[in-house]
């Protein structure tokens, strides 16, 4: 039968869908980029400033270090977080370790998704390594129990 799959035959995995059509793979090839003119070696503010002018050069609209606050259960402001980037609903955060990335800084990201309904994927890049390294970070399935109902203002 036609439908059948034939014996050894396996299913290709699909690229996962982060519904931001293609702007997280936009942005990894402008990371790859700055990686190869740059090298590894610099301070992350050097590979932030990069990144912004890339951003500017494709007409991308990127805000520099946007807000995410965070409020306590009285609805007072007590503090934010302060990713690097936000370009629409993706957040981008610049390490320039000569380590790999760990996951305290995956757990930052994650911190970010918890503080925000809007933003769907943070990119994490670690420029200070031989290869670029990058990681694309999605909200825990339930990011409830990262997300306190608390954090936006009542």
């Amino acid at each position: 039968m036609a439908n059948e799959k034939q014996a050894g035959d396996r299913e290709k995995p699909g690229l996962v869908d982060d519904g931001l059509e293609g702007l997280t793979y936009k942005v990894i090839g402008m990371a790859m980029a700055v990686h190869n003119d740059l090298g590894p070696g610099h301070r992350e503010a050097t590979y932030h400033s990069a990144m912004h002018q890339r951003y500017l050069d494709a007409e991308l609209p990127a805000e520099r270090e946007p807000e995410l606050p965070i409020y306590d259960e009285n609805g007072n402001f007590v503090n934010h977080y302060v990713p690097d980037h936000r370009i629409d609903r993706l957040l981008v955060e610049y390490k320039a370790h000569f380590y790999p990335l760990n996951n305290d800084e995956v757990a930052q990201c994650i911190d970010y998704l918890a503080a925000s309904e809007e933003h769907h994927v943070v990119l994490l890049f670690n420029f200070g390594r031989r290869r670029l390294e990058w990681k694309r970070i999605f909200p825990p399935e339930k990011v409830s129990d990262h997300r306190r109902k608390n954090w936006k203002h009542p």
